[in-house]
C-alpha cells in the first residue's frame, strides 16, 4: 500500500504573492479545506508544506502555502504533485479503494493470471480499470460488480471476470 496518496497538481501561479492553482485528483475538492499539510514532490525530494488558506475558483483549488509569499518562491513547482498521508485520507467506504493502491495490481481471472492494474480511468458511470493483459494487451474492464470479483489490497492481487465483449471472443 501507498503511504502517500495524491491530492492534487499545481497547474499555475496565482497572482504574485505565492498563491498556486491546484487541479485536484481526489473525487471531493472540498477536502482541501480540512488537509492542514501536503508534501510537493518535487522529483527529487518532497517537501512538506503547511496549508495556509483555501478556496475555490472553477475546477481548482487556490493554495496558500505558510511562508511562501512571493510568486518566484513557487513558480518552479508548476506541474509538481502534492501528496497527503495515508493517515490524513478520508475514510473508505466498504468495497472502496484509493487509485494508488489498485494501480501496479496483479489481475486475475478464474484461468489464472492475466496482467496488471496500470491505470484507473473515471468515467461519468463507473470508473474503467485499464489493464495491461499477459495475451490480449490493453484491456478495459467496467469497475462493476459484475466484472470485479475481489480486491485484496494487501495481497496486491484483483479478481475479475471477462464478461462477453470485453475481450474479442476468439481470443479467449
Amino acid at each position: 500500500m501507498e503511504q502517500f496518496l495524491r491530492a492534487g497538481v499545481i497547474s499555475s501561479t496565482h497572482g504574485i504573492r505565492g498563491e498556486v492553482k491546484v487541479f485536484p485528483t481526489t473525487d471531493d475538492a472540498d477536502r482541501f479545506k480540512e488537509i492542514r499539510k501536503v508534501f510537493l514532490d518535487t522529483g527529487r525530494e518532497r517537501l512538506e508544506l503547511e496549508i495556509q488558506s483555501v478556496r475555490f475558483f472553477k475546477q481548482f483549488v487556490i493554495v496558500k502555502f505558510k511562508g511562501i509569499d512571493n510568486i518566484n518562491d513557487i513558480e518552479k513547482y508548476k506541474g509538481c504533485s502534492l501528496y497527503i498521508s495515508r493517515e490524513e485520507a478520508a475514510e473508505l467506504d466498504e468495497d472502496e479503494y484509493y487509485i494508488g493502491d489498485l494501480i501496479g495490481m496483479d489481475v486475475y481471472t478464474e484461468e489464472g493470471h492475466f496482467g496488471v492494474l496500470r491505470d484507473v480511468m473515471e468515467t461519468g458511470a463507473n470508473e474503467v480499470y485499464i489493464i495491461d493483459s499477459d495475451s490480449h494487451g490493453e484491456v478495459l474492464i467496467p469497475a462493476i460488480r459484475q466484472c470485479v470479483l475481489d480486491v485484496d489490497v494487501e495481497q496486491n492481487r484483483m479478481t475479475i471476470r471477462l464478461m462477453d465483449g470485453l475481450i474479442g471472443d476468439d481470443n479467449r
